[in-house]
């Protein structure tokens, strides 16, 4: 087992939602394609959301720059 999947099964386990989100978003970006970093991308995203972080607007847009999630809204 690789020191990031050790890494995200300590941050599962402890419930550490930042950890999380910087774990899965470090694998997106080590991910070798971009089917495995959008997978990598929706788990951060996910923690993001239900975290209120603001991790969660970045993760979308990266979500959506590969036509896996909706562009949001602009605001003025």
């Amino acid at each position: 087992m690789s020191a990031l999947d050790e890494a995200l099964i300590a941050a599962h386990a402890a419930g550490d939602a930042g950890a999380l989100i910087a774990l899965y978003t470090h694998a997106a970006d080590q991910a070798g394609d971009v089917d495995a970093a959008c997978f990598y991308l929706t788990h951060a995203y996910v923690f993001a959301l239900e975290a209120g972080a603001p991790e969660a607007v970045g993760l979308q847009a990266r979500l959506a720059d590969h036509g896996r999630e909706p562009r949001a809204p602009v605001c003025d």
